[in-house]
């Protein structure tokens, strides 16, 4: 094993312990019994609303694979498309390293459709680049509707700083959409080739990609108080920077990052009131999910083995013939 394997398992490691380190100084004045208390004066309708944002998060991130193998020009059964989908992020978002252990779960999976190593990789890499181009537009949006948003984080920040970051985002997501109206070459990294995608197949990340951070953002929003809320709009800011942060950490889960930042960027709130909401978030984006995950991976397994034991075992030629 080299030393590159290491490297993110021990950013992943220190991004948790400096998270919990925090946290602790975050916490000190919290108490479980106003956590919990918090958590139960959370109205149904609220958990209602948060529970169906979660299932429309889920079927947003069908759609990057169904996107992907339109791409690939491959047809494969809709509703195995959209149980792969959903196990591949139920597992990667608890996992942490979401392309790599995403990859895996997709090539068992797809593999056993006929694609090869080379079409996984392009439908891995196509759908990675639908979550950075639907998070950087979505992210200039906000920053151009709440130019204060940075401010939550680093105080100083002036406003115009976020109109230009927000200008540069819808700036270089225009580049991408031109590169595929006047047809960009394939990207060759040496065996590896991926195709420009059309401009249909680049509307549909356009549309598919926003749904999914919007709906993760708003289960937020729904199980946060009315009391010194800032609106969905800075919620759905105060997502995107943790959630990003959480991806580049590589903390399973993004164990610890998710709270030490929306602590930060809702100061302004209840505290406890802002952790009962990032509970709910964990329990029907990750946990919920990630056990249902499980029980898809067991038995996809089980069918295969299943397929395995029933198949005839080949026949010698001498005794053939």
């Amino acid at each position: 094993m080299k030393i590159k394997d290491y490297i993110w398992p021990v950013i992943g490691l220190g991004a948790v312990a400096l998270s919990v380190w925090l946290l602790y100084h975050e916490w000190r004045g919290l108490s479980l019994d106003d956590v919990w208390d918090s958590l139960t004066s959370i109205p149904l309708h609220a958990w209602l609303l948060s529970a169906l944002a979660s299932i429309a998060a889920y079927a947003a991130l069908a759609g990057y694979d169904h996107i992907a193998l339109l791409h690939l020009g491959r047809r494969i059964s809709w509703v195995f498309v959209t149980i792969c989908s959903f196990t591949t992020y139920a597992l990667a978002h608890n996992i942490g390293g979401s392309v790599l252990s995403g990859a895996v779960i997709r090539y068992r999976a797809y593999g056993s459709k006929g694609l090869t190593g080379q079409e996984v990789g392009v439908l891995v890499a196509l759908c990675s680049l639908t979550f950075l181009i639907s998070t950087i537009l979505v992210s200039a949006v906000v920053l151009l509707l709440v130019p204060d948003m940075l401010s939550r984080f680093i105080e100083g920040t002036h406003a115009m700083m976020s109109v230009g970051l927000g200008l540069l985002g819808l700036t270089l997501v225009g580049l991408y959409v031109l590169g595929s109206w006047i047809g960009l070459r394939p990207l060759n990294i040496g065996s590896f080739r991926l195709q420009y995608p059309a401009l249909p197949i680049v509307a549909r990340q356009l549309i598919v990609g926003p749904l999914e951070l919007l709906a993760a953002g708003a289960i937020i929003y729904f199980a946060l108080p009315a009391e010194n809320n800032p609106g969905y709009i800075m919620v759905l800011g105060i997502f995107l920077v943790s959630f990003s942060a959480a991806l580049i950490s590589h903390a399973p889960g993004g164990l610890g990052v998710l709270e030490i930042v929306f602590l930060l960027g809702l100061s302004d709130m209840d505290p406890n009131a802002v952790i009962a909401a990032l509970l709910v978030f964990r329990l029907f984006y990750l946990i919920v999910p990630f056990i249902l995950g499980l029980i898809a991976v067991i038995g996809f397994e089980r069918s295969q083995w299943w397929r395995r034991g029933k198949s005839p075992e080949p026949v010698p030629l001498d005794k053939a013939l």
